[in-house]
């Protein structure tokens, strides 16, 4: 059933209308660029091609899919909303907390689905550690750090923490059970162009004492993507590069004596994230159920990217 329409036909876009074309979903794209319409339109002769939003909001297709430049994400997606359209708007939501949170409510308020594109948390690697720290088995988390580093694109319209971290907030929000936020600390280095940061870390602290760290650089000389998890009982490392994960059964006794008992790697089923992000919202849909990565969980990685951003310039 082709219920979604695409807006935007730039490099992630093109992901996007592949993926729901794939899907037998796709019913329109929508781009305001003549000539990125024009590829658009020519391979994909068969889906109806829009010049703008306001045409695509005025079809009887019940939902729209928003891969455009972040500043337009909020007043794009209330107006989709507002026209009665179920979103899915990629990463980040928004760029301020208080307007994701009113996407959010409306959403809620009028019975809408709102999804937001924290396409990681449907890579199956993070479902296994998810599913697993839920198990117990390896004890309360106690710490999550993720590494995101390559000598990468430099932007010009955003620093590599908006470029990069929403990506990993989402994990370390998954992996820790999503709680709140008490104090996020953050220093960088802008070494390429002023005040826009090539290299940051970042420290949060949730309540209940829970902790994470956070390094994103676009001008390293590795090519790094990693996330470690510290529990009371081991140590969990998924090496997204590889897609391995790796289970340490070693950690500090009460005696504070090393324990080391050995580790073993978790074989996982590949699989394309995006096509399950994609499945995700197009079951949603259908069903009316909460999205995994929801409108108030953009609201949540949206807070902490910018309490870390506002720490930059403190």
């Amino acid at each position: 059933m082709k219920q979604v329409i695409v807006v935007g036909a730039g490099n992630w876009g093109q992901n996007l209308i592949q993926n729901f074309y794939a899907l037998e979903a796709l019913a329109g794209i929508a781009e305001i660029n003549p000539e990125l319409r024009s590829k658009a339109q020519a391979r994909y002769p068969d889906v109806v091609s829009y010049a703008d939003l306001q045409q695509a909001l005025a079809s009887d297709i019940p939902a729209i899919v928003f891969a455009t430049p972040a500043p337009t994400h909020y007043q794009y997606a209330m107006a989709a909303l507002e026209a009665g359209k179920d979103v899915f708007i990629e990463k980040p939501m928004t760029l301020q907390t208080e307007a994701a949170r009113k996407l959010a409510e409306y959403a809620d308020q009028h019975s809408q689905i709102l999804m937001v594109g924290h396409l990681l948390l449907y890579q199956p690697a993070i479902t296994w550690m998810r599913d697993y720290l839920a198990s117990g088995k390896a004890g309360k988390v106690l710490h999550v750090a993720t590494q995101r580093t390559k000598l990468g694109k430099v932007r010009q319209e955003e620093n590599v923490w908006w470029s990069f971290a929403p990506h990993d907030v989402s994990i370390v929000l998954d992996l820790l059970g999503n709680p709140q936020v008490e104090r996020v600390q953050a220093h960088g280095q802008a070494m390429l162009q002023p005040e826009i940061e090539d290299n940051v870390h970042a420290d949060i602290r949730f309540r209940g004492g829970q902790t994470a760290h956070l390094h994103t650089s676009w001008y390293w000389p590795l090519l790094q993507r990693s996330t470690t998890v510290i529990t009371e009982r081991q140590m969990l490392v998924y090496d997204e590069i590889a897609q391995q994960v790796t289970v340490y059964d070693k950690g500090v006794d009460e005696q504070l004596n090393n324990r080391d008992e050995g580790s073993s790697v978790v074989n996982i089923a590949a699989s394309e994230p995006l096509k399950i992000e994609c499945q995700h919202f197009l079951q949603c849909l259908q069903t009316r159920e909460t999205p995994r990565s929801d409108g108030w969980n953009g609201v949540a990685v949206v807070e902490i990217l910018e309490k870390a951003q506002e720490a930059l310039h403190d």
